[in-house]
């Protein structure tokens, strides 16, 4: 009876990780024959869950969707990946997604073997997060927005620009994209005839569900590059610096939305960048302890000839 308990998790297990499996190769993994197979299948199916299954040889089973969610089967890496990922956004920046987050972890929590809960404890006591700096969203309106852009259904919403300007917006929804700081919804806006990047939190949440539509040709290959190079409202000083470092290096220095990336080779690449002032902008490169070119703006220069010079000053040079 232990054995055969066991082996109906595995199953289950296993139609988690893929809803559908060819008889055969669901019963090799299971190390039974069809007909024992097929028993376990009946024995799961008289405890609620709804599994499909095609006859002949090349026939199979399918898990389908209940009225209420299986219990979850995690090996040990599932397990502390979710765990980690609750509390995260527990203390994240979508409304309504907090409590549940902190409920659901109050209960995987009670459930995790020691040994488990041990990893869990040590990786969040090494996990330092800053204060969210980016406006909350709505779980709700969040969830209704991905369920469009999935079923490619037009939306129909109040929106608010960056004056607080309203206007009604009639989009085919594209994807959404996530900064690290901000939400955006990548659309086709049908009254301006163009692609658009909508801020989440700036969408009212009454949203009406239109017509299905035909997706159309996204605006680019790299959706997180175009948003963040068309929502960047840069401040007034700018300019483009050579770093003398791989893109992928300065990437990960970088907090997301603070400057734009182009690749030149392997060992350089263009920063684009933008500071309230010329000064504080070279106070920003010298922060990336990258070697760089700089030629112009001339006030940059500036600024970086006055901050070496201030160094040397400091060493007695």
């Amino acid at each position: 009876m232990l054995e055969t308990s066991a082996r109906l998790l595995r199953l289950l297990s296993l139609f988690q990780g893929r809803r559908y499996w060819p008889g055969r190769e669901l019963a090799t993994r299971l190390s039974v024959t069809t007909r024992t197979l097929r028993r376990d299948v009946d024995k799961i199916r008289s405890l609620g869950y709804p599994i499909h299954s095609t006859a002949g040889v090349e026939g199979g089973y399918q898990l389908g969707a209940g009225a209420s969610m299986p219990p979850l089967l995690l090996d040990d890496e599932e397990a502390v990946a979710v765990a980690v990922g609750l509390r995260s956004a527990a203390t994240g920046t979508i409304q309504g997604a907090e409590e549940a987050a902190a409920r659901a972890l109050v209960k995987m929590e009670q459930l995790l073997p020691q040994r488990l809960a041990r990893r869990v404890a040590a990786l969040q006591a090494m996990i330092v997060t800053t204060a969210g700096s980016g406006s909350g969203v709505s779980a709700r309106t969040l969830s209704a927005i991905a369920a469009a852009c999935r079923d490619q259904h037009s939306l129909h919403f109040r929106y608010s620009d960056y004056t607080g300007a309203p206007s009604a917006r009639a989009v085919e929804p594209h994807r959404l994209v996530h900064t690290g700081r901000r939400w955006y919804l990548v659309a086709w806006d049908a009254g301006r005839k163009d692609w658009r990047t909508f801020r989440v939190d700036r969408i009212q949440p009454r949203l009406q569900m239109g017509a299905r539509f035909v997706p159309r040709e996204p605006p680019a290959r790299d959706l997180a590059a175009y948003v963040l190079r068309g929502v960047w409202n840069a401040p007034p000083c700018r300019a483009r610096v050579k770093l003398l470092a791989p893109a992928e290096v300065i990437a990960e220095r970088l907090p997301p939305g603070l400057g734009l990336l182009e690749l030149i080779d392997a060992n350089s690449c263009l920063f684009e960048v933008a500071a309230p002032t010329f000064e504080s902008l070279a106070k920003h490169l010298s922060w990336l302890d990258v070697d760089f070119e700089v030629d112009s703006p001339p006030e940059l220069v500036h600024e970086v000839r006055r901050l070496a010079a201030r160094y040397r000053r400091a060493t007695g040079e």
